[in-house]
């Protein structure tokens, strides 16, 4: 088997769902309700001999009685009955999908189930994404597998991300988050205990997907180093590759076992591949979703001089201490760019790097600040935004986007607060320009953009 024969999951005609029910309480009648809710086009055939019809589709006894060939099974049956199924009726079927938990994960009999689950898979020539997972969430081509309701868990619009992960509820957590703040998904594979396909195979698809952009992974174990050094040198070379590595030490390596059934090794190895390969490391939960959220709209590569902008002096300095903390450069500006920006700001300003319009500041002094400094060589800005201060106006928004647009140099803001601060922080957002919240998430997210490989110092 070889990673260049996954296409159909990501582009399938017919999907057939064994073990579907109309049982609300059922996973099937999610996954179908899922597959309905996205709008797959493709055909779709229910598989349950108990029922003739399920959601107005005529249901099969099973895949043995479809005249057609199947390019995804999905089986939601317990584990001794997807063995069951695949000895039986999987002679027209491409790939499967197993959301079904109950193999290696829960040692003994399911170790035993889960061997031989891989040894039928070889045997028929079938590729199988699981056991143990949700699947997938693509919305190219408009399918989703996913057992968790639309309702408890948001499903994000299109874009360019694409997230391969190891963990279901990583997925169903994720997916939820990034769809709140707007933040489009091109494809999500879930792969729980990969008895075959895994993410090598899948990192090996999106290099060459023009629909993904930029990729996250969610690695908890790595069994083909070889490979995976291979393929994802390849993928960074086209696409940034965003990683987080969980069970780095011996309570989180015994977690990961009892997970997903897997054999990690020791962290050292997985942190040295992540940097010889330019795989942008992050170190858990919320430096990801900040990786997201500036890759969503900027790329790598931008160089490290980082211009500092704000109306408050201490956020300032907890930027510029954060920037220099990551190797990133906050060199100041020349005397005469300072003499010419003096007279363009409030006397009392602070002209420098940072740039401390101060409180009695307003739009029009950000726009001149981050124009000069752009025009200084900068690379990167980073605008700290406190919304206290009277003379502030929504304004300032427009007035910064034309600057970036103008000199096509990313812009983050940073921007603390509450009500009235989120709201404005969604207009920056729309505008193309990530808002964090601290200033050390500000400053990982222009270590990204610097090349990608500064992030903790790294």
């Amino acid at each position: 088997m070889s990673s260049n024969d996954i296409d159909f999951f990501f582009n399938p005609r017919s999907i057939a769902l064994v073990g579907a029910s109309p049982k609300p309480s059922s996973l099937s009648y999610t996954i179908l309700e899922s597959l309905e809710k996205i709008g797959f086009e493709g055909k779709i055939y229910p598989i349950n001999p108990r029922y003739e019809e399920i959601g107005g589709l005529r249901c099969y006894a099973s895949l043995g009685e479809i005249d057609d060939i199947i390019d995804i099974a999905v089986l939601s049956v317990p584990a001794p009955g997807v063995i069951e199924v695949m000895n039986e009726d999987f002679e027209n079927v491409r790939g499967a999908v197993v959301v079904s938990s109950g193999f290696k994960e829960i040692k003994g009999e399911g170790e035993k189930l889960e061997t031989e689950l891989k040894r039928l898979a070889e045997a028929k020539g079938i590729r199988v994404i699981g056991p143990n997972c949700l699947g997938i969430y693509d919305t190219v081509s408009k399918l989703d597998t996913f057992f968790i309701t639309r309702e408890r868990v948001k499903r994000p619009d299109r874009g360019g991300l694409s997230i391969l992960t190891q963990s279901g509820s990583f997925a169903s957590m994720i997916v939820d988050e990034i769809a709140s703040e707007g933040i489009g998904i091109a494809r999500i594979v879930s792969y729980g205990n990969k008895v075959d396909v895994d993410e090598t195979d899948c990192l090996a698809f999106l290099s060459e997907d023009e629909a993904t952009k930029y990729v996250v992974l969610y690695v908890e174990s790595v069994e083909d180093g070889t490979r995976f050094l291979d393929v994802a040198s390849r993928c960074t070379k086209t696409k940034p590759v965003v990683a987080v590595k969980v069970g780095k030490r011996d309570t989180g390596l015994k977690a990961t076992a009892s997970h997903t059934g897997a054999a990690a090794s020791r962290y050292e190895a997985y942190e040295a591949a992540f940097r010889k390969t330019g795989i942008i490391e992050v170190e858990g939960y919320e430096e990801l979703k900040d990786a997201c959220r500036v890759l969503n709209s900027y790329s790598p590569g931008r160089g490290d001089r980082v211009l500092i902008i704000t109306n408050g002096g201490g956020i300032g300095i907890g930027i510029a201490d954060a920037c220099e903390s990551l190797g990133l450069s906050v060199p100041q500006l020349s005397e005469e760019r300072i003499n010419h920006l003096k007279s363009k700001l409030p006397s009392f300003a602070a002209v420098g790097n940072p740039i401390d319009i101060t409180g009695n500041g307003w739009d029009d002094h950000y726009a001149d600040a981050l124009k000069e400094g752009f025009g200084a060589e900068y690379d990167i800005a980073i605008v700290a935004v406190l919304w206290g201060p009277p003379l502030l106006s929504e304004g300032i928004v427009d007035k910064l986007k034309a600057v970036a647009d103008e000199y096509d140099k990313p812009v983050l803001i940073c921007s603390p607060g509450g009500n009235f601060t989120r709201k404005m922080s969604g207009e920056f957002e729309r505008k193309g320009m990530p808002v964090f919240v601290t200033p050390e998430s500000a400053a990982r997210a222009a270590a990204i953009l610097a090349g990608g490989r500064k992030v903790n110092g790294r």
